[in-house]
Formats: C-alpha cells, sequence, structure tokens
C-alpha cells in the first residue's frame, strides 16, 4: 500500500529555494522503513526533489547499475559523511512534480511493507521497485489504449481458469511474463501459453503482433489461449478484474504486493483506474495447440528480409488444433 505523501509534501516545501549554491544534499527525516532511515530531500543547485535512503549495515556492489528512467534517476550518495550506504531517488529536472510524489509514495510503501525483513531485503525491495516504475515509464506512463486494455482483461481472465485448474498462486504469477515484453505471455511448466483476447463478433480473429508470438522453436509445447469478449452490462471491468484476482492470491504472503508489481509493469497504474469503464463478458474461449500445420507466421516461415510482421489470424481456420486446458496442462507437465 501506498505511503501517504504528506510529510514528504511538506518537507519538500520547507527545502524548496532553500539555495546551496554549491551543491549537494538538504534533507529532513521522515517516518524511517524499519531499519532504514529515510529523508525527504532536495538535491542543489537545481532544487529537485528526492527520497533519501540509509542503510547502516548493508552496501552497493560497485558494479550495481542503478535504474534511471524518464523523470528521475537513482545516484549513491553521501550526504552526511557518516558511513552509510545512501541511495537517493531523485526527480530530475524534466520530471513531472506529481508523478513523482506518487512514485515516492508507491516506493516508500513497498518499502514499509518488508520493514520486518532483513535490511537487505528493504534495500532490494526499493530497487526492485524503482526498476518497476524504470519499466511503467518506459511505456510513456499514461493509461492503456483500448486494445492493451482488452489484452491485460484476456490475460487475467486465463489466469483465472490457470488457478479454476489448480494451479498455484506462485506459478501462476512468478509464469506471467508477458509484462516484461516476453514472446510468449505465460511460462507454465515445460512451454508456453500466448494468450489472446478479441471482441471480434464475425469470425474468431485475433492480432498476433510478431513473427516470435507462435514460434514454437522459442517454447515447445506451445499453446494459444484464446477469450472472445462482448460489452455487456453483466461484464466486468478491467479494475474489478483486477480487484477479483487480488483477493484470489491474498493466501498467498506476499503473493498480492507481487501482483500489483506485474500489473504496474503490465502499464496499469490505480491512478488510471477510474478511466477503465468498459464491461467485458467473456463468450467464448479456445485452447489450440501451436504445432506443424499452425496457420502462423515465424521467423522460419515468411521470405529472408522480413524481420518484422502484425498479422489477423481467424481460429475458425484452425479447428483441428483445439484441445482444452486439461490437457494443455498436462503436455506442460503443470496439471494442478
Amino acid at each position: 500500500m501506498p505511503r501517504p505523501i504528506d510529510e514528504f509534501l511538506a518537507a519538500w516545501q520547507a527545502l524548496s529555494g532553500c539555495g546551496v549554491e554549491a551543491g549537494g544534499w538538504l534533507g529532513i527525516p521522515v517516518t524511517p522503513a524499519g531499519p532504514c532511515r529515510l529523508m525527504a530531500a532536495r538535491r542543489f543547485p537545481g532544487n529537485e526533489e528526492a527520497l533519501l535512503a540509509g542503510f547502516q549495515d548493508v552496501s552497493l556492489a560497485p558494479s550495481e547499475r542503478l535504474p534511471e528512467g524518464k523523470g528521475f534517476e537513482v545516484v549513491r550518495a553521501d550526504p552526511y559523511g557518516d558511513g552509510k550506504t545512501w541511495i537517493a531517488l531523485t526527480r530530475k529536472e524534466s520530471g513531472n512534480p506529481e508523478l513523482f510524489a506518487e512514485m515516492v509514495s508507491d516506493v516508500a510503501g513497498a518499502m514499509d511493507a518488508v520493514v520486518r525483513e532483513s535490511e537487505a531485503s528493504i534495500m532490494e525491495t526499493l530497487l526492485r521497485r524503482i526498476r518497476m516504475w524504470q519499466q511503467f515509464m518506459s511505456r510513456g506512463s499514461s493509461s492503456l489504449s483500448p486494445e492493451a486494455e482488452l489484452g491485460l482483461v484476456g490475460e487475467l481472465n486465463f489466469m483465472a481458469a490457470l488457478l479454476d485448474s489448480g494451479i498455484s498462486i506462485d506459478e501462476v504469477l512468478r509464469g506471467w511474463v508477458g509484462p516484461d515484453d516476453a514472446p510468449h505471455d505465460f511460462l507454465i511448466g515445460d512451454g508456453a501459453i500466448e494468450v489472446k483476447a478479441t471482441m471480434s463478433s464475425s469470425g474468431f480473429l485475433v492480432k498476433i503482433g510478431s513473427l516470435e508470438q507462435l514460434d514454437d522453436s522459442l517454447a515447445s509445447p506451445l499453446f494459444l489461449a484464446a477469450c472472445r469478449f462482448s460489452r455487456e452490462s453483466g461484464g466486468q471491468t478491467l479494475p474489478e478484474l483486477v480487484a477479483e484476482m487480488e483477493r484470489r492470491v491474498t493466501q498467498e504472503p506476499g503473493a498480492v504486493d507481487f501482483l500489483r508489481e506485474r500489473l504496474f509493469a503490465a502499464g496499469y497504474a490505480e491512478t488510471h483506474a477510474r478511466l477503465y469503464t468498459r464491461r467485458f463478458e467473456p463468450r467464448e474461449s479456445r485452447i489450440l495447440s501451436v504445432s506443424d500445420g499452425f496457420p502462423r507466421l515465424t521467423p522460419g516461415l515468411v521470405p529472408a528480409g522480413i524481420t518484422r510482421t502484425l498479422y489477423e489470424l481467424n481460429l475458425d481456420h484452425a479447428g483441428e488444433f483445439i484441445t482444452d486446458l486439461g490437457s494443455t496442462l498436462k503436455a506442460l507437465g503443470a496439471s494442478g
């Protein structure tokens, strides 16, 4: 859960314009994250807002590559010469102050959630959460497009089917690699599953976004799970599906936070939830085995020189490859 930002905003306001011409840091202590000391700070001479995190007993390897994204940077700092390891999350001059404040609130809240763990775990959480924001901002930090919204609805719908089949929460969540721009959406057992969602009312049409998505040389066995949705008043919105999935995984320690990180990496932010008002009603689902003879384009099936493609596939013409979820999971070696 994000930490309330008021404490940081008040400190940043008090420090604004202090004018340390020689450069450096000015900070005000805020509520610590367990043994980790936290400061709401500003870096001068640029006057940029920052979060300073000080660790007493853990250090960064000299080769550790720190994350950097649109609107923020992370650097090693030594504001007090006290021998601590200080990590500074700082807004770039070009960064949006409101979005940076939201980021600090989220990062501090993630650290608060692990205060009972080791100091090393708190540092790891800090850097992992910042990298999550790095990935989110690389997508433009705006709300999902209608097509991306539909795609995420499809993946959440399939996650629910996997849980219903008896696959463990941990295996489902860690197998969901689509948010990392992996070639396939799920790595389950010994193979992979690509998930597609459509709202087509004429033909079971799905869009294939690359030559790799249906390439079983990258993962085998490979399956395509497709769901046709319609817009009905009885369907669920994307935020409702997210809330339902959070409820379903809450019994597994740490699973809700991990799910939220995965959702964020996929481009879903709670601040945009109010924008997702479309309702999706599942109408038909199909699972197909992607194997020899399946209608597809892959690097080995297109003329030399073609490196990228986007095409539409009508699954009505792939009926001989239809299977069911139970058989799919058995073939993957992951039956519940």
